[in-house]
């Protein structure tokens, strides 16, 4: 199961004597996930090449240093060995987390990836700040754009929020910077929101509202308020006018209303609003 190597590769045996150098020593240098196991273990047999593949596929984010307890008394017992396979995970000299049993993949994997998280580049970091805090965002992205030129998110990033505050011409300049290959959904997205902001609807929404409460079947008056809402940015609002319209008709003012919602879906920035809608147009046209 467990063929020899030598310490410079991803994976390789240890023993008593080597123990302090293949391990502690190169865990100051990199994780080194220990598998203790023994040629009589079944579960040993099936945790191995699991292991195997992940330091294979975690590309030298650890190497799998692997130890024959049997031939190994001094380490097992240093170790406390009590039943194998035990994998203990050294980082920096130190044992920071182990697991018993032959775990599969999935929890093995989150295992390695609650130590092995890559660090945060100061782009991504300052993304996060922008995220939470909108106060503070288009500063903090306009930062890391600056950090890091023609970055595709960040570029979307400032579109939305630039967007946000109506300058349309300069979030369509934004937009352009995208390279034609790396543009993606959500730059057709912000593109249509764009569009969307630049046809400001005619209509006064609260003469609306009163033509809706005294007729609810004033399809006019719930398509005209719709675009309203949608127009200033609140999509679920006035996807529920709409929604109102498929649920009420039967006939050509439900497959209009259909229609636009389809489009403004596509349009639509706010993920929630855009699965409550799918969800409720799913459910009245059924």
């Amino acid at each position: 199961m467990h063929a020899s190597a030598t310490p410079s590769e991803l994976s390789y045996d240890v023993s008593d004597a080597d123990f302090e150098a293949s391990v502690i020593e190169r865990s100051l240098e990199v994780p080194v996930l220990l598998d203790c196991w023994a040629p009589w273990c079944g579960p040993c047999k099936s945790l191995g090449p699991v292991l195997e593949k992940l330091v294979q596929a975690y590309g030298g984010q650890f190497v799998l240093a692997k130890l024959n307890s049997d031939d190994c008394p001094g380490v097992a017992q240093a170790l406390q060995l009590r039943s194998i396979p035990h994998v203990f995970l050294i980082k920096g000299g130190q044992m920071v987390d182990q697991f018993t049993g032959a775990l599969p993949e999935g929890q093995i994997r989150a295992f390695l990836d609650r130590h092995l998280k890559a660090p945060v580049s100061p782009v991504d970091e300052l993304r996060e700040q922008a995220a939470a805090q909108p106060e503070h965002a288009e500063a903090l992205l306009r930062q890391a754009l600056a950090l890091q030129p023609g970055h595709v998110d960040v570029t979307l990033d400032l579109a939305e929020q630039v967007i946000a505050r109506g300058a349309l011409d300069e979030a369509e300049a934004l937009l352009e910077r995208v390279a034609e290959g790396a543009r993606n959904d959500r730059h057709a997205t912000l593109g249509k929101r764009i569009a969307l902001a630049r046809n400001k609807p005619p209509g006064d929404p609260v003469a609306l509202a009163a033509r809706i409460a005294a007729n609810p079947k004033d399809f006019d008056a719930r398509f005209a308020l719709a675009a309203i809402l949608v127009h200033a940015g609140d999509f679920h609002a006035g996807f529920e006018q709409l929604l109102d319209v498929v649920l009420r008709d039967k006939g050509e003012w439900r497959e209009k209303a259909r229609l636009q919602l389809v489009e403004w879906f596509d349009a639509c920035g706010d993920a929630e609003a855009v699965s409550h809608g799918r969800r409720y147009l799913g459910m009245y046209l059924n």
